[in-house]
C-alpha cells in the first residue's frame, strides 16, 4: 500500500486512536506502525485473533497488560554477567507478575470448552512464579531492600540499628548537660555527609570538642561531630558500606537466577506484547461496534450499514454500498455536502481496515475484497511551489493510477476531471472510465458531470448511485442509493433559496431539450422512487404491528392454556382429597353400624363420633372461607415501610420484622424469629408499637450503638511500636468497632521495618469474613508502612 492513500484515506488517524489502547511501549510502535496485508490467510488470522480478543474481552472484561516493560537492554548485560539494578529487577517482577495475571485471565472456566485462536498465546507464557517471588521478598521498593533478603543484610542492619541507639544515646546525654545547650544554637541531633552533628553557635565552637562538618549559610551555626561519637559515627560508616556492599551480592544473586530463565522472559515479553496489541484491536472494535467481515478473492465489496470510524457514530448515517458482483464500476452523482466523498473515504478506509485484520464498523454479513493496492484521488491537490493547478495536481495523480492500477486494485476518484472546461472534463472522464472499465478493474468516482450519468446508464457493467437530497429541507440526507443517477437539484434549490421564477425559467430556456429531457427523466424517478419507499415503509410497519399483535395473542393464548391446566389439576386434587375423606368417613360409619348391630348402642357415644364429624365439616368450611378471604383481599396493606416495622404475614400467621424494603414489584425480607423469607406487601399487616408516641429505635440499642461507633471510632489506627501480640489484639478490637460503625475502609499504620508487624497484621486481615480487600498504601498514603483495609 502506498503511503499516500493511507494520508488520503485518513487510514494513519486510525492506528493512532488504535496505539491508545495498548499499555506497552513496544505494543503502541506496532500500532502505529500496522499496514494493511494482501495475503488472505494472514488477514483471516488476525481477523479472528481479534474477534476472539472481543468476545474474552465481553465475558471477562478487558485484559489488563499494564506491567509491559521492555527489558532488553538488561538481559543483554545479565548474559555478559553483568547485573541488574533494583529498577530492572522490579520491571522483571512486574512482568512476570503480569504474565501471571494474564495466563489465570485465559484459563478455560471448564475443560470442555473449546480452545480459540488465542488459547495457544496463553499457554506458551510462563510466569516464573518462584523467580517474580524471590524478587518480591528480596526488594521492597525502589528504594528499599527487605531486611530478610539475607542473613547477613539483617545482622548488619541490627548493627547499625544498634549503633545509631547508642550514637544518639551519647548525644542525649551531652544535650541534657547545661553546660554543652548553652553553646548549641538548636537542641537537635542532625546529620551532615552521613554523621550525627549537633548544631553549635559559631562563637562558642571552642567550647565544643570535635570536628566541623558544615556551617549554615549564615555562618552563625556550625554543625559540629562531638569527639565523643566519632568512633561511633566512623563504626556506622563502615557498616554502611557493608551494607551497600551486601545489596550489591544481593542484586547480583537475583540477576544471576534471572539469567537462567532468559529465554523463557524473552518468550513472555514477546507473547504479552503480541497478546496486549490483539486486544488493543479487540478494546477499539468494541468502542466502535466493529463486526468480522466475511473476505473473498473475487473482488467483491458488499459493505451493509457501514460507517465512517472518524466520524460520530450518534450522527453518522450507515450506508449499503456493493461493488464487484453485477457492476465492476459505481458512479455517485448528487449536490455538495450530499455525502459522495465520505461514501468513497468509507469503502476505502473499511477496505484498508479490514486487511489490516481490524474489525470494521458495519452490520453483519458484510463483505471485503482483498486488493493489492488502493489508487485514491480526492481532494484538492493544487500546488504553488510546482507550479499546478488544482486540474493539473489531480490529472498528474490519475496519469501515475493509469500506469500503475492493475486488475487487483481498488480506484476511487473524487470529482473526476473536475476543474476545467466541462465538455473537455465530462469527455476525458468517460475516457478513464471507459479504460478501467475494459480491464475489469473495481473503479467508484463522484461527479456532476451529466454526460457520466449517461454513460453508466447505457453501458453494462456500470452502475450509478447518489447522495438523497431533501428539497424541502435543503439538506442532504446522506442516504447513498444505487442505481439511481442523482439529479443537480440547481433550480430548485435556487428557487428555494429565493431567485426569482423568471430568471429560473430564463436559465431553463438556456439548457439544450435533451439536458431538460434527461432532468425531467430524473425528476420522475425521483419522485416514483420516494412514493415507493414511503409505500414500503408503511407496510413494513404494518406487518410489523401484525407480528406483534399475533405474538401478543399467541402469549395470551399460551397463559390461558397454563392457568387452566393449574386450575384443573388443583380441582382434581382437592377432589379426590374430598372423596378420599368421604369415604374414610362412610368406612368408619359402616363399621360402627355393624358393631352396633351385634351390641347394644351407647347412645352417647354414637353423639359424640356425629359431632367429631360435624366440627371437622366446619373446620374444612372455615379454613377454606378464610383462605378466600385471604386471597382476595387485605385491607390493611402497609402504605410506607420502614426497616425494623413489626409486621404480619397472614399467610403464614406469623409476626415478624421488615429486614429491607419492597421492590418494584413489592417484594420484601421479613425476619420471622430464626426464619427470614420473602413475601409481598400485600400479604403483611402492619402491627403498631405498644407504647403509643415510643420511636422505633428505642426496642434495642443497635441504633444507639451503631451512632455511638460512628462518632468515635477513628479511620486509622497506629500500631508503630507495638509486639505483633499486643498489635493483634488492638487490631481485632479496632476491625469489630470499625465494621459496626459501617465504615467503608481502615488505614492501619505498621511501619516498615522489618516487615514482621506488616506481615501479621495482613495476615490477620486474611482471616476476617468480613474484609472485602486490602493492600498496601500508595505513594502519599504511606507506602509500604501502611495497609489499607476494605469492608464487604
Amino acid at each position: 500500500m502506498n503511503q499516500k492513500v493511507l494520508r488520503t484515506l485518513e487510514y494513519n488517524k486510525i492506528v493512532e486512536r488504535l496505539a491508545e489502547y495498548a499499555f506497552g511501549a513496544d505494543t503502541k510502535e506496532r500500532c502505529l506502525s500496522l499496514l494493511p496485508s494482501t495475503s488472505l490467510s494472514e488477514i483471516t488470522n488476525a481477523q479472528q485473533q481479534t474477534k476472539d480478543a472481543m468476545n474474552r474481552s465481553l465475558k471477562k472484561g478487558r485484559l489488563d497488560c499494564s506491567g509491559i516493560k521492555p527489558l532488553s537492554s538488561a538481559i543483554r548485560r545479565v548474559e555478559i554477567g553483568g547485573t541488574m539494578n533494583i529498577e530492572e529487577l522490579l520491571g522483571l517482577c512486574k512482568l512476570l507478575e503480569t504474565a501471571r495475571r494474564v495466563k489465570a485471565y485465559g484459563r478455560k472456566e471448564r475443560e470442555d470448552f473449546p480452545s480459540d485462536s488465542l488459547s495457544e498465546l496463553f499457554d506458551g507464557l510462563e510466569p516464573l512464579s518462584p523467580l517474580c517471588d524471590e524478587i518480591r521478598r528480596c526488594i521492597i521498593s525502589v528504594d528499599e531492600i527487605s531486611d530478610d533478603a539475607s542473613s547477613n543484610l539483617k545482622s548488619i542492619r541490627r548493627s547499625i540499628r544498634s549503633t545509631g541507639d547508642r550514637i544518639h544515646a551519647q548525644l542525649n546525654q551531652m544535650l541534657n548537660n547545661q553546660n554543652v545547650r548553652n553553646c548549641l544554637q538548636d537542641f537537635v541531633i542532625t546529620m551532615r555527609n552521613g554523621r550525627y552533628c549537633l548544631p553549635v553557635k559559631a562563637e562558642a565552637k571552642s567550647q565544643i570538642t570535635g570536628m566541623v562538618h558544615d556551617q549554615s549559610s549564615s555562618g552563625s551555626t556550625l554543625f559540629i561531630e562531638p569527639m565523643a561519637v566519632v568512633n561511633l559515627n566512623n563504626e556506622l560508616k563502615e557498616l554502611s558500606i557493608k551494607e551497600q556492599d551486601e545489596i550489591a551480592v544481593i542484586l547480583a544473586t537475583l540477576s544471576a537466577k534471572a539469567g537462567e530463565y532468559i529465554p523463557a522472559i524473552e518468550t513472555d515479553y514477546q507473547l504479552l506484547t503480541e497478546l496486549d496489541f490483539i486486544f488493543a484491536k479487540a478494546a477499539y472494535a468494541l468502542e466502535y461496534n466493529g463486526i468480522t467481515p466475511h473476505f473473498n478473492t473475487e473482488r467483491k465489496i458488499r459493505i451493509l450499514k457501514g460507517r465512517h470510524p472518524l466520524l460520530d457514530a450518534k450522527k453518522v448515517v450507515p450506508i449499503d454500498i456493493s461493488l464487484g458482483s453485477d457492476f465492476d464500476q459505481l458512479v455517485i452523482t448528487g449536490p455538495n455536502t450530499g455525502g459522495k466523498t465520505v461514501s468513497l473515504k468509507t469503502v476505502g478506509l473499511l477496505t484498508l481496515m479490514g486487511q489490516a485484520g481490524l474489525p470494521i464498523p458495519s452490520g453483519d454479513r458484510s463483505e471485503l475484497a482483498v486488493f493489492d493496492d488502493i489508487f485514491a484521488d480526492i481532494g484538492d491537490e493544487q500546488s504553488i511551489e510546482q507550479n499546478l493547478s488544482t486540474f493539473s495536481s489531480h490529472m498528474t495523480n490519475i496519469i501515475h493510477i493509469l500506469k500503475e492500477a492493475n486488475e487487483h486494485s481498488l480506484v476511487l476518484f473524487d470529482e473526476l476531471c473536475a476543474g476545467t472546461d466541462p465538455t473537455e472534463g465530462a469527455a476525458l472522464a468517460v475516457s478513464i472510465l471507459s479504460y478501467f472499465h475494459s480491464r475489469g478493474i473495481r473503479t467508484m468516482a463522484t461527479t456532476h458531470y451529466s454526460e457520466i450519468k449517461i454513460y453508466a446508464l447505457t453501458t453494462s457493467g456500470i452502475e450509478n448511485a447518489c447522495c438523497e437530497f431533501d428539497v424541502e429541507t435543503l439538506s442532504p440526507t446522506y442516504r447513498l442509493l444505487i442505481g439511481i443517477p442523482g439529479k443537480s437539484n440547481a433550480f430548485a434549490i435556487s428557487k428555494k433559496l429565493g431567485l426569482s421564477d423568471t430568471l429560473i425559467e430564463d436559465a431553463r430556456t438556456r439548457i439544450s431539450s435533451n439536458e431538460q429531457n434527461f432532468e425531467d427523466l430524473l425528476s420522475d424517478l425521483e419522485a416514483s422512487r420516494i412514493t415507493i419507499e414511503k409505500e414500503q415503509a408503511e407496510i413494513n410497519r404494518y406487518k410489523s404491528e401484525i407480528a406483534a399483535l399475533k405474538q401478543q395473542l399467541k402469549n395470551k393464548q399460551e397463559k390461558l392454556d397454563e392457568s387452566r391446566d393449574a386450575i384443573l389439576r388443583k380441582a382434581k386434587e382437592e377432589a379426590n382429597q374430598i372423596l378420599q375423606e368421604a369415604k374414610d368417613t362412610a368406612d368408619e360409619a359402616i363399621r360402627n353400624f355393624n358393631k352396633y348391630g351385634t351390641t347394644r348402642p351407647s347412645i352417647q357415644e354414637m353423639e359424640k363420633q356425629r359431632t367429631n364429624i360435624r366440627e371437622k365439616m366446619a373446620a374444612n368450611e372455615k379454613k377454606s372461607s378464610k383462605e378466600k378471604d385471604t386471597a382476595i383481599y387485605n385491607p390493611k396493606v402497609p402504605k410506607k415501610l420502614r426497616i425494623g416495622d413489626s409486621v404480619k404475614v397472614l399467610s403464614m400467621n406469623l409476626t415478624g420484622t421488615v429486614h429491607s424494603l419492597p421492590n418494584a414489584k413489592g417484594d420484601l425480607f421479613v425476619q420471622m424469629g430464626i426464619l427470614r423469607s420473602q413475601v409481598n406487601i400485600k400479604d403483611l399487616v402492619l402491627i403498631e408499637d405498644a407504647a403509643p408516641g415510643s420511636k422505633k429505635y428505642a426496642k434495642t440499642g443497635a441504633g444507639k450503638l451503631k451512632m455511638s461507633k460512628s462518632a468515635s471510632v477513628s479511620t486509622e489506627i497506629n500500631l508503630i511500636g507495638k509486639t505483633v501480640d499486643e498489635a493483634i489484639a488492638l487490631l481485632d478490637k479496632y476491625l469489630d468497632d470499625a465494621y459496626l460503625a459501617h465504615l467503608p475502609s481502615v488505614r492501619i499504620v505498621h511501619g516498615k521495618g522489618t516487615g514482621a508487624l506488616r506481615s501479621a497484621v495482613q495476615s490477620h486481615l486474611k482471616r476476617q469474613s468480613y474484609i472485602k480487600s486490602f493492600h498496601l498504601g500508595e505513594f502519599g498514603e504511606g507506602d509500604a508502612g501502611v495497609t489499607i483495609a476494605e469492608f464487604k
